[in-house]
């Protein structure tokens, strides 16, 4: 069928054009793979995470310490690195400790490895 755009004064045809509406499902394994991979998209987050394969465990305050961000912005990349389940935070109030989840860790090495 064609069609005429007034805009280009051309004529375009419209093939054959189907999508699906379906949900395209997934392996577990790459919904969880994607998930971490999203998680580590932004270098902070990385930088993040190297630091605490290195500490035992640590507070927002001392992160704030060692990258030159607003407390808020660390916040924010270790709400994303925790809802991932890359690390884990423990309250001790009046401030959160933070460590690496080293269960998911494995897990997220281990899917990483096999991808590439």
């Amino acid at each position: 069928m064609s069609h005429f755009n007034p805009k280009t004064n051309r004529k375009f045809t419209i093939r054959d054009m189907k999508r699906s509406l379906e949900t395209i499902e997934y392996q577990k394994n790459t919904e969880a793979l994607a998930k971490f991979a999203k998680a580590l998209g932004h270098p902070t987050r990385i930088a993040i995470l190297k630091h605490l394969k290195n500490q035992s465990c640590c507070f927002t305050g001392d992160l704030v310490d060692v990258f030159p961000l607003a407390q808020s912005t660390v916040s924010q990349h270790l709400k994303e690195l925790k809802n991932v389940g890359l690390i884990q935070g423990e309250l001790e109030s009046p401030k959160i400790k933070y460590c690496i989840n080293h269960d998911n860790w494995k897990i997220a090495k281990a899917l990483f490895q096999d991808f590439f």
